[in-house]
């Protein structure tokens, strides 16, 4: 089993603490978190806390995980968005909800799920049983363009296109404020001192990260936005707008707790992927259409 120690930064007061708990970056699913506190594995303060517990600044978190089961990916009978495939690779819309790969609390229903269906398990294994083909992430909540690799070949392909920072990633996003002039944002983002939960713009640890954002439209107090990333570092988008005091619309992990909508979670949508395909050696590109609830969205703050 693996434990975990917890300080509640100040500006995290008054959430629910399997809420909590389960957004920070690598955390089991809530309802898993919400299993552990009713088992008596998490404690604050050293003592055992109810479900509905509400964090306070500066709690002591100690949460017990039990050893995972050995878990193995099942073919499961999805429907894909699929935007593109061949006997390489396979371009995925990914919905708004939908884990990537499996893991504790999410065994079933995720993107490899329906990808092992659909590919037939023909996809490659580098990351290993839990992971095949995938080579890169997004959000759980954020929607968009995704390539997953089904050879070995390819994967390494692709991720070194990564790695070297060469693939055009071109999301959206709706956020706080009027945003004026296109802009810039580097800044070296690592996990936030003494707040786990969150990663921020650091000056010693963090790994280098540049945004570049351009300005759509300006709406009724949000503005609609592009960003084109240099780099893909966890949250990087979040934590750069948040920076500038422009947090993404729906994300109560970097801009306000209390959103004016029902959403699930931030408004951010990996709109482009451009890439070198592995085999013919072309640039290709690839665009997933705004989601119905982000388009909505949009005449809502338009009217």
């Amino acid at each position: 089993m693996s434990t975990e120690k917890i300080i509640v930064g100040d500006d995290r007061s008054g959430i629910r603490i399997d809420r909590y708990l389960s957004e920070i970056d690598g955390m089991p699913s809530r309802s898993y978190l919400q299993k552990l506190v009713r088992n008596g594995e998490v404690t604050v303060n050293g003592q055992k806390i109810k479900a509905n517990y509400q964090v306070l600044s500066g709690d002591e978190i100690d949460l017990t995980i039990p050893e995972p089961v050995e878990l193995t990916a099942q073919p499961e009978d999805i429907p894909l968005d699929i935007l593109y495939e061949d006997s390489d690779i396979i371009v995925i819309n990914k919905p708004k909800g939908m884990v990537v790969h499996p893991g504790a609390g999410h065994a079933s229903g995720t993107l490899v799920n329906g990808l092992l269906y659909h590919c037939k398990g023909d996809l490659s294994g580098i990351n290993g049983v839990l992971r095949p083909g995938i080579v890169h992430r997004i959000d759980m909540n954020t929607t968009g363009v995704l390539v997953v690799c089904k050879t070995d070949t390819a994967h390494q392909f692709i991720a070194e296109q990564l790695k070297v920072h060469s693939i055009t990633r071109r999301y959206e996003a709706i956020v706080h404020g009027i945003v004026k002039n296109d802009g810039t944002i580097e800044g070296a983002i690592g996990r936030k001192p003494n707040d786990r939960i969150k990663m921020a713009i650091v000056s010693k640890g963090g790994k280098p990260a540049v945004t570049h954002y351009h300005v759509i439209e300006q709406l009724k107090g949000y503005s609609h936005i592009s960003c084109e990333l240099e780099t893909g570092r966890t949250h990087q988008i979040r934590v750069h707008m948040s920076s500038l005091n422009h947090p993404i619309l729906g994300d109560n992990l970097y801009g306000p707790t209390k959103c004016p909508f029902v959403l699930e979670g931030q408004t951010l949508h990996a709109r482009v992927l451009g890439f070198i395909h592995p085999s013919t050696r072309e640039y290709m590109e690839f665009e997933a259409p705004l989601p119905a609830y982000f388009s909505e969205l949009l005449e809502k703050l338009r009217s």
